[in-house]
């Protein structure tokens, strides 16, 4: 063998080496079509190392076991704003250094480039979903529903409504649609008559509601003519448009967004590659990425620049940005759920609501 060819082949058993040395990072996820976009806008794009998912449920309390035996298995977890808070006031979540995350192309960094508050230091910005109701374009004749106000109006808009076995979301839009602004809809909720109020305006659908509990059965619901409209997860109607051409119209105003974080734990196994996929994955062209797969709103103002440009962005050659739940347009009108108001609050609500729900069954 020539030495120059000896020399190559070292060189690149060494690398291969380096490689697969190189520790595999763990991301533990919902599991679904999300995760699936993880997967493919994030670690199938980062060349520095393998990336394996782990589907979960939710929640801390495994979180909290393995921090607390100090044999943490996990490194990255996404979870929902009320644990992200929660979890880094315990110390289960690492701190980040801020100064390391991917800025905008005109300098700015990534906690400036929020379109939601940054709860603390231990977050990685995710994505942003939301409630909001939706109906096939064909349902109502002349005037269509454009507010979350129509919703409740079955006189306007008759037939039956899809809603939810949980009050979260609901008891905000029932408020909303009974005119209180977006900015006082908690300091509303944080009153008894501000939960009566909103139990006045779910009455007006009691004798047309159907009752829903998983993401699949509102779309089943619309398109099978059970009701005329439905509350839904704003992900599941745009998927049904986008890629089964279903005729299905959101009304966004009113929506009910909630907040997905990504966070390194406290003694992650893999914590300085798990740091840098976390770079790779809030960086602006990673988060508009998603959107390639998934109608989740990105939490960064770059990223939605980035997709607005390059429509159609869709996989498949259609346009998303009107599936988005955090584009601009539909922001103003928005609520951002308060989690820890739902946990501090919310046990007497979800009570009344499981009453309530009682008397339609």
């Amino acid at each position: 063998m020539n030495i120059p060819l000896k020399h190559a082949l070292l060189a690149l058993i060494v690398a291969a080496t380096s490689v697969a040395a190189r520790a595999e990072v763990n991301v533990t996820s919902w599991g679904g079509a999300y995760t699936g976009s993880q997967q493919k806008a994030y670690a199938d794009t980062w060349k520095k190392g393998k990336v394996k998912f782990i589907n979960y449920e939710g929640g801390l309390d495994e979180i909290k076991k393995q921090v607390a035996s100090g044999s943490v298995t996990w490194d990255i977890v996404d979870v929902l704003s009320h644990e992200a808070r929660l979890g880094c006031d315990e110390g289960l979540f690492e701190e980040l250094d801020r100064s390391m995350f991917t800025p905008t192309v005109d300098g700015t960094s990534m906690d400036d480039d929020m379109l939601v508050p940054l709860p603390n230091d231990c977050v990685v910005p995710q994505v942003l979903w939301s409630y909001v109701p939706f109906y096939e374009e064909d349902t109502f004749v002349g005037d269509k529903p454009t507010t979350i106000a129509d919703f409740f109006n079955v006189k306007k808009f008759p037939g039956k409504r899809g809603i939810h076995t949980w009050p979260k979301a609901l008891i905000e839009m029932a408020l909303l649609a009974d005119g209180v602004s977006v900015k006082e809809v908690y300091n509303v909720m944080s009153t008894d008559e501000g939960i009566d109020r909103a139990f006045m305006m779910l009455d007006k659908i009691k004798d047309h509601a159907v009752f829903w509990s998983s993401g699949a059965e509102p779309i089943k619901l619309v398109k099978s003519g059970q009701v005329s409209m439905s509350l839904a997860f704003n992900d599941r109607i745009g998927a049904a448009v986008l890629s089964e051409n279903e005729k299905f119209v959101t009304v966004w105003d009113g929506q009910v967004l909630e907040e997905d974080w990504l966070v390194l734990l406290k003694g992650a196994p893999n914590a300085e590659e798990a740091m840098k996929f976390l770079v790779h994955a809030s960086a602006p062209e990673q988060q508009a990425g998603l959107a390639h797969f998934i109608n989740y709103g990105p939490m960064r103002q770059s990223a939605l620049k980035i997709i607005q440009a390059g429509e159609p962005w869709f996989h498949n050659g259609k346009n998303i940005m009107e599936h988005l739940p955090s584009r601009a347009e539909v922001m103003s009108r928005s609520i951002v759920a308060d989690s820890d108001w739902w946990a501090d609050f919310g046990e007497p609500v979800n009570e009344r609501y499981t009453a309530w729900m009682a008397q339609n069954f």
